[in-house]
């Protein structure tokens, strides 16, 4: 499907809610370079927005985000849908109390089964259900609808342009969250 490009730095870019506090910082603090929050600023207020329209696309499945995130990250690793809890948490960037708890809920449920790991009696697997699969699998679509709709301003060359430019910033800040070894 074509759309139609959207221009990158659209007038009136700084007429938003972190360009009116950059011109703010111009003017009572011009000794101050504040031109990283014209990204670092957006981000910050654009991670509520995302999680709020995730969130709410998520809410007829009975789930949040967080719950989705195992359930899809479980999903996609493909079968027999399982990992050990500290993959999910390097994969999910949980703590790993956060984690636990969000398991022992998503267990309580009836959506994933935690076991012991037979290749090491002493580790853990996370397993999904039957009915954790099926959850997985409808919410699925709705979620993957719902980012495209977050980024619905940008043609496909944006969007690629994007995410490069953010896997940069990513990996050039915390680099183990870069290339898998080996």
């Amino acid at each position: 499907m074509k759309r139609e490009t959207a221009p990158l730095n659209p007038a009136g870019v700084d007429d938003d809610l972190v360009g009116r506090g950059i011109r703010q910082w111009r003017s009572e603090r011009p000794d101050i370079d504040s031109s990283g929050k014209a990204v670092v600023g957006r981000l910050l207020r654009l991670e509520g927005v995302i999680l709020q329209s995730i969130n709410t696309v998520l809410q007829p499945f009975g789930l949040k985000y967080q719950e989705y995130a195992v359930l899809a990250t479980l999903r996609v690793a493909g079968t027999p849908y399982r990992l050990s809890p500290s993959r999910l948490q390097s994969t999910l960037l949980f703590t790993s109390g956060g984690l636990s708890n969000l398991l022992k809920r998503l267990e309580q449920q009836g959506l994933v089964r935690r076991s012991t790991d037979p290749k090491d009696g002493r580790g853990v697997l996370v397993k999904l259900t039957a009915k954790g699969l099926r959850l997985a699998e409808d919410a699925m679509p709705a979620h993957a609808a719902a980012e495209l709709h977050l980024l619905r301003m940008f043609d496909d060359a944006q969007r690629e342009q994007l995410a490069g430019l953010l896997s940069a910033m990513m990996v050039g800040n915390v680099p183990e969250l870069g290339p898998e070894p080996g």
